[in-house]
């Protein structure tokens, strides 16, 4: 037996055909994406393969690389309602929630009516997440989950689909706080954001400053999302992806062997990390025009999948090592 992840049901030419739609559909993603954004194909990849992976992502980079641009862009070629949030540290739950507000009609009633808040979109960026306080986090956090919130004792569903783009600054830490360990794990992907090759800013120079932006065009529906969404967790995984997948993610924990990893991590990813790969790979595949996921896929996206999973122990941070080190190790000892 090949494959020992379960499928629902769905004859190969039927595959096949679903497939090819989608391989166009994403092509014209792609396109629609790179009128706007110039280089950064590695994080457009990532920011894509985290959507159709059914996913959030985040996106940590100085400032001027093109974050925000990046997820109005997907916000307009996707078609998904797309809202932003600054996030400040005096910034509380109700106003990324929605509250109740207590109204009376022409008889004299009165009654409470919820108002939702900017998270009951279809995109949210969440803007410098690391400003809010834990509070408005964790408010966040079962949003993220649970694709729900609960407000005044009462659930309401988040819209579908639903996905979060948040951003962070890595340099300016004062006055921060850090996302708990909890909420960097609902992150499918933590992509790094780096300065762009000479030719691309030479591109954004020319074609930026001019009279007339480039402006992104609308190529896909939600509706249309979804059914890639679906698609993409029927596809087939090798029993070799499996097994290099638990490899890898099972080599990063202390505790299970290696010496080099029980000195080095203080924790490692969990299972949660394993679903990750095997959902972001099923996306990249598909995102390459592929119909099944191979190793390479897992080593693409060892790192922004395991990086925020993960802890160094003190000893290896004083020698300087990062966890971006680690994880290139590991994936180079699997071969």
């Amino acid at each position: 037996m090949s494959v020992i992840i379960k499928q629902t049901t769905l004859s190969e030419q039927d595959m096949i055909a679903e497939a090819e739609r989608a391989l166009a559909d994403i092509s014209r993603v792609r396109q629609g994406v790179g009128k706007v954004i110039f280089g950064q194909e590695s994080v457009v990849e990532r920011a894509l393969v985290a959507l159709l992976a059914g996913g959030h992502a985040l996106l940590v980079g100085v400032p001027g690389l093109a974050k925000t641009k990046l997820v109005e862009t997907l916000g307009v070629v996707l078609g998904l309602d797309a809202r932003r949030i600054q996030f400040t540290p005096d910034l509380m739950p109700s106003d990324i929630l929605g509250s109740e507000v207590m109204e009376q009609d022409e008889h004299g009633r009165r009654s409470f009516r919820f108002i939702p808040g900017p998270i009951f979109a279809q995109l949210l960026m969440a803007d410098e997440i690391n400003r809010a306080s834990p509070r408005t986090q964790s408010a966040l956090l079962q949003s993220m989950q649970e694709y729900h919130v609960t407000v005044a004792g009462a659930r309401h569903d988040l819209p579908s689909p639903f996905h979060v783009l948040a951003t962070q600054n890595p340099l300016e830490q004062e006055g921060t706080y850090p996302l708990p360990e909890a909420q960097l794990d609902r992150f499918l992907m933590q992509i790094d954001i780096l300065y762009p090759e000479i030719e691309a800013e030479r591109r954004i120079l020319v074609e930026t400053t001019g009279v007339e932006d480039v402006r992104a065009e609308n190529v896909l529906d939600p509706a249309r999302l979804k059914d890639i969404q679906t698609l993409i967790r029927r596809m087939p995984v090798p029993e070799s992806v499996v097994e290099a997948i638990l490899k890898l993610v099972r080599s990063a924990r202390p505790g299970q062997g290696n010496a080099e990893t029980d000195r080095i991590v203080a924790w490692g990813p969990g299972p949660r990390a394993s679903q990750a790969l095997t959902l972001c790979a099923r996306a990249r595949a598909l995102y390459d025009g592929r119909l099944a996921p191979s190793v390479d896929d897992i080593h693409a996206l060892a790192e922004p999948v395991l990086q925020h999973r993960m802890a160094l122990t003190f000893a290896a941070r004083a020698e300087g090592v990062t966890v971006r080190d680690v994880i290139a190790g590991l994936v180079k000892a699997q071969g």
